[in-house]
């Protein structure tokens, strides 16, 4: 009997885990779910952060994800080329979490 109530115990444990990991979203998907980046960086980087031909680069490629997080923020913040600066168009805080998404990414 003490056996059985382990197996079942063992068994339900899994089953927790497993349904908790099938409804986290990837991380990507965080990043192109927030309402955020879908109203000020998907017109540019695609709806799925993929980049677009003759817009904004890739959110999700390698040389995207090895960047900095201080690099990260100044580029949002301060722009860089076609890319136009946010400082006062996000709050900070919404261009940190713009950065850790990015960088959820890379973890991946």
């Amino acid at each position: 009997m003490k056996t059985f109530r382990l197996t079942f115990a063992v068994g339900s444990l899994l089953l927790l885990l497993a349904a908790a990991f099938a409804q986290t979203a990837p991380t990507d998907a965080i990043l192109t779910s927030n309402p955020v980046f879908q109203q000020n960086c998907a017109r540019c980087h695609g709806k799925a952060a993929e980049g677009r031909h003759f817009g904004g680069p890739s959110l999700v490629s390698e040389k995207a994800t090895v960047a900095s997080s201080d690099h990260l923020r100044d580029i949002i913040t301060n722009g860089k080329s076609h890319m136009p600066k946010y400082a006062g168009k996000l709050t900070p805080g919404e261009i940190d979490m713009l950065v850790q998404q990015i960088e959820a990414i890379r973890r991946k």
